[in-house]
């Protein structure tokens, strides 16, 4: 459609001048053409500067729509993994009181074994060992005091036999 018009627009002018020579005509469409060009550079800026206008605008308008979407998906993400942490920790809380109680009843049945194996050998229980050691220390201290009423009976002896020989 634009180049309808131009070629109007010379065809009118060529038309009213007439007796034009050739070379007049040649640089009035050079001109004409090169007018034209600079039209349109011209509305080519306008255009690109809309262009780059409208485009900063949706840059902007994409760049704050991406931060309400990774809001949310931050959001999403954080609840699912709290979820799922805390369904962690319980199971290995469940795990770890399973193996402590397991544990317990394993360090049983093995002292249980020791203890019998030891039994049959003839090895004394602390128990059994507490307990004679309190009966030598009860021995200990009835010979202590058998020991000093022997000596103190010698001795009476002895002070009795010097009185009467007195």
């Amino acid at each position: 459609m634009t180049k309808k018009t131009a070629k109007k627009k010379v065809s009118k002018k060529t038309a009213s001048k007439g007796s034009a020579s050739t070379v007049e005509k040649v640089g009035d469409y050079s001109r004409e053409i090169w007018l034209a060009g600079l039209g349109a550079f011209s509305m080519a800026q306008d255009e690109g500067r809309k262009v780059v206008d409208e485009g900063g605008k949706l840059f902007d308008r994409l760049v704050k729509e991406g931060s309400r979407l990774e809001g949310k998906g931050r959001k999403a993400a954080s609840d699912t993994v709290g979820g799922l942490k805390d369904d962690v920790e319980s199971r290995v809380d469940k795990v770890r009181k399973s193996a402590q109680t397991n544990w317990d009843k394993l360090e049983k049945v093995f002292e249980q074994r020791v203890a019998r194996a030891l039994s049959r050998l003839g090895v004394p229980t602390s128990e059994e060992i507490k307990s004679l050691s309190r009966q030598v220390e009860q021995l200990n201290k009835r010979v202590a005091e058998l020991s000093a009423k022997q000596n103190a009976a010698p001795a009476a002896t002895a002070k009795s036999t010097s009185a009467k020989a007195n």
